[in-house]
């Protein structure tokens, strides 16, 4: 298992918070092993993560800037035909 590439410390991603902290994969579906392998996955609070209104999964806009950070981070080892190679889509 790969440690994240976008955080050194367990706090949340999008918020201050340090609590009840659940892993999320920027890339889930068919996408979700290769977030895992290349450590596109950040920790999230309850909140931030499964909200309907301010989480990332009830909210595009919040889905698709942690989609953009992510093939950020990845393209900093990587080239983005690789991104695209791997995750089939440009975010950027």
């Amino acid at each position: 298992m790969a440690k994240s590439i976008l955080q050194k410390d367990k706090e949340c991603f999008l918020c201050p918070c340090l609590r009840n902290l659940e892993q999320h994969h920027i890339f889930g579906g068919a996408n979700r092993k290769w977030s895992e392998k290349y450590g596109l996955k950040v920790w999230l609070c309850p909140r931030c993560h499964r909200d309907q209104k301010q989480g990332v999964h009830g909210n595009k806009e919040i889905m698709e800037i942690m989609h953009r950070t992510g093939q950020q981070a990845f393209e900093k080892t990587h080239t983005r035909e690789d991104f695209m190679k791997i995750f089939g889509r440009n975010y950027l």
